[in-house]
């Protein structure tokens, strides 16, 4: 195993990565990457957003810079050697096994990844998406192979077969995908079937510290979950896009039959309080139903994979088919 590069001679490594460089597509005619080796399997070629990448057979040490390419690599059956975090400081994802996460480095914030803290752990691979690392791709290639997706949310499962393809684990990504199916068999079934599903109108609702109330639509990772399942959506969210941003005043917006909801940031600031509290809220169909679900927002909103979406069915069931579907 190569020894961990010194602090100096990561600083020095990462002084030498030129901004010109972020341009470069990493594959035939590109500069070797400076960190990690190649197992003894050999070498792949990946296409990707950015091209295509010359990765081992079989990654064994591999960087994830978001939150869907660590849980694509926890499912996966490894523990990364460094990922991000979502703020200066932050634990890695509560919902992951703590004990696959236990050797793994934080190496900066998701969308400011530290390159000398990734040099250092000597990657033989490094998985993101032109969302967040597209302007340091040359960079980051420079250290080790780097795979790019597009984007996150409701590209997830292309996502993690991209990711599986990277780390040589194809057979890995399709067995979770048929878990994850038969997970969606037996919750529609849980919840009376697929016509009693489809009449059941549901929403993810955000209240955010410092900005407007969100109700996500059809273009995002819950939103594909929501589809995946056959529910039915409120009218005013099944279409394409991010989400519906609603002030306490048009809380009407948020009509729906079930209603799950997270707080991001300090609640107090979120207006939480003030909407919950409003007549408006309160004649709300879901409302005066009881079916009305607060969820856990870095799993619902962070959980993008298999490992996170198997979990938000799992809340889903304990929520809807005890409350009678």
């Amino acid at each position: 195993m190569p020894r961990p590069l010194s602090r100096r001679a990561a600083l020095g490594l990462v002084a030498g990565l030129v901004p010109g460089l972020a341009l470069a597509a990493c594959g035939a005619g590109s500069p070797a990457p400076i960190g990690g080796s190649s197992p003894s399997g050999g070498s792949r070629t990946v296409r990707h957003a950015r091209g295509e990448s010359t990765v081992p057979a079989r990654a064994g040490r591999v960087v994830a810079l978001d939150t869907d390419a660590l849980d694509s690599v926890v499912t996966l059956g490894l523990g990364p050697v460094g990922a991000t975090t979502v703020s200066q400081g932050a634990p890695f994802p509560g919902y992951l096994p703590a004990a696959r996460l236990a050797g793994t480095k934080a190496v900066g914030v998701i969308g400011e990844p530290n390159l000398e803290a990734i040099a250092e752990l000597r990657p033989d691979l490094i998985l993101g998406n032109q969302v967040r690392d597209d302007k340091r791709y040359g960079e980051l290639s420079r250290i080790a192979p780097t795979v790019l997706s597009t984007t996150t949310g409701p590209t997830w499962k292309e996502n993690v077969r991209l990711h599986a393809e990277a780390m040589g684990r194809q057979a890995e990504a399709e067995a979770a995908d048929e878990a994850y199916r038969t997970k969606l068999r037996d919750l529609v079934t849980a919840l009376g079937g697929q016509a009693r599903a489809a009449a059941t109108r549901v929403e993810m609702a955000r209240f955010l510290a410092g900005a407007p109330t969100r109700l996500y639509l059809n273009d995002t990772f819950v939103g594909s979950l929501f589809k995946d399942l056959g529910l039915g959506r409120p009218a005013n969210q099944d279409r394409p896009g991010f989400s519906l941003e609603i002030s306490p005043e048009q809380v009407d917006q948020a009509a729906a039959d079930v209603i799950f909801y997270s707080v991001y940031g300090d609640a107090t600031k979120s207006g939480q309080t003030e909407i919950t509290e409003g007549a408006l809220w309160k004649n709300l169909d879901a409302v005066r139903s009881g079916r009305v679900f607060h969820v856990d927002d870095n799993l619902w909103m962070l959980g993008i994979g298999y490992t996170g979406a198997g979990l938000i069915l799992d809340q889903i069931r304990k929520c809807l088919a005890t409350a009678g579907g």
